[in-house]
């Protein structure tokens, strides 16, 4: 496929989505949704990390407000349904890990699609912001079901509610996202990110984000049957071995990702 609101970049088990609609602080449009979820469903088969950013100084302004079909009439339901829910589920679905790399301003849809991936990095001038209820909207794409289990429902209410910017240190600290990289070393920091897991054991990777999922519904009981399960599968892969091996060895391990 032939990309003309995304670029994407495969290399060395680390696949590079860029949102690459600069002029518009790479607002969502169809073309965009659709290109992306193209980009995620080829990007889980042929990589081993996936990471998500903006091209130019926003990583993304949410909804393109000018994108035909928004002004007049339009049925906001079947276009979340349809398009927004099923990119926006590729990526918390995806087996491989994934990070944002919040390169600037998250707002809106953008924020959310920013907040759905595994590991959320931003650069030290960039800033979150649900800015729905400031066009008489409520929090899509997610948000409301991300926002309360990062930040706790007490912060995501105001967040949610008086749609202010939250900048990357407060989220940091708010335990909304993971890290905030220091002035003029985000890109040195996401690409280390991205690198660590592209080499990492993938099949632990991929359990572990099956575990901690199925966390924030199950008891303790079914918690630790699902670790059993699933610790069973990873002690049975090339990468467990070479691990135990690298240990007693005293050297680095190379994992396969199998």
């Amino acid at each position: 496929m032939i990309y003309e609101t995304i670029d994407l970049d495969i290399k060395d088990n680390i696949a590079v989505l860029t949102l690459n609609r600069p002029a518009v602080m790479n607002a969502l449009n169809a073309q965009m949704r659709a290109e992306i979820l193209h980009a995620l469903r080829h990007s889980i088969e042929v990589a081993r990390v996936l990471v998500m950013t903006g091209a130019g100084p926003a990583f993304c302004s949410g909804q393109d407000l000018n994108d035909r079909g928004v002004v007049g009439k339009i049925d906001l339901e079947r276009s979340l349904r349809d398009q927004y829910n099923p990119m926006l589920q590729a990526i918390t679905d995806s087996p491989i890990p994934t990070i944002s790399a919040v390169n600037g301003p998250a707002a809106g849809a953008g924020a959310n699609l920013a907040l759905a991936a595994d590991v959320v990095i931003a650069a030290d001038d960039a800033y979150f912001a649900q800015a729905f209820t400031r066009i008489g909207l409520m929090p899509d794409a997610g948000g409301t079901h991300t926002l309360p289990r990062r930040m706790g429902m007490a912060k995501a209410m105001g967040a949610a509610l008086f749609a202010e910017k939250i900048s990357a240190q407060q989220a940091e600290a708010w335990g909304m996202i993971w890290e905030v990289a220091a002035p003029y070393g985000f890109d040195a920091l996401w690409k280390r990110r991205a690198k660590h897991l592209a080499t990492g054991p993938s099949v632990a990777y991929t359990h572990t984000k099956t575990a901690l999922r199925h966390s924030l519904h199950n008891t303790y009981e079914q918690q630790l049957m699902l670790e059993a399960k699933l610790q069973g599968d990873c002690g049975k892969t090339r990468d467990f071995k070479e691990g135990v091996l690298a240990f007693l060895e005293k050297r680095p391990a190379v994992f396969e990702g199998r």
